[in-house]
């Protein structure tokens, strides 16, 4: 009766740093705020709000999927393997309109711990319940040449967040569709990083 009892029982941010099994849920780009023209990179021309929904929404999720040694959520959260569940944010970056360009650099950090509990406790988990994880990606700016988002970890039952910081990654590398990509697999580095200290 004690393993069904652990099994079912609501979780908490020690299960964070425990052997519990997370569910990796993907990127989530509702949010997000592209600071200045994606045209300077040759291969993109002009990407409209449509591209950035239809095409590297999907495309930049599921490079966790796919390159799965390389972006290593198992790694980077001390686990032998995680759950992958990326038709979460999948969904959700599908309902979402934009506009995403802006040329107000202020609009890069939009976020923040309460902002992001406000949209977890309104998510559809798809009916995943246990302890999940997601990046809220808040802001990619050209000239700060980095991605900026927030690693939250929820309790999918209760909608609740039980960790969000923020984290920054380092952009670079060639095209579009790699080059933000690149930001994103350094802000699972910083996470990785940074998780002990969090604690």
């Amino acid at each position: 009766t004690l393993m069904v009892a652990s099994s079912t029982r609501a979780q908490t941010k020690e299960d964070i740093y425990s052997n519990t099994q997370i569910t990796w849920l993907g990127c989530d780009f509702t949010q997000l705020k592209f600071i200045g023209g994606a045209a300077q990179f040759k291969d993109a021309g002009e990407i409209s709000n449509r591209d950035l929904r239809m095409k590297y929404f999907p495309g930049w999720n599921n490079l966790f999927v796919k390159e799965q040694k390389k972006y290593n959520v198992a790694e980077a959260v001390d686990r032998n393997t995680v759950e992958f569940a990326i038709d979460v944010t999948d969904a959700a970056n599908d309902n979402s309109t934009g506009p995403y360009f802006t040329d107000n650099s202020g609009d890069y950090q939009l976020l923040s711990a309460e902002k992001v509990a406000s949209l977890v406790s309104k998510y559809d988990f798809k009916g995943h319940k246990g302890l999940g994880m997601m990046f809220f990606v808040e802001g990619m700016s050209k000239d700060k040449v980095e991605a900026s988002m927030w690693v939250t970890f929820v309790n999918m039952s209760q909608k609740k967040v039980l960790l969000t910081k923020r984290v920054t990654g380092t952009t670079g590398g060639f095209g579009f569709r790699n080059y933000w990509a690149k930001g994103l697999y350094n802000g699972l580095q910083e996470t990785q990083h940074n998780l002990r200290k969090w604690k």
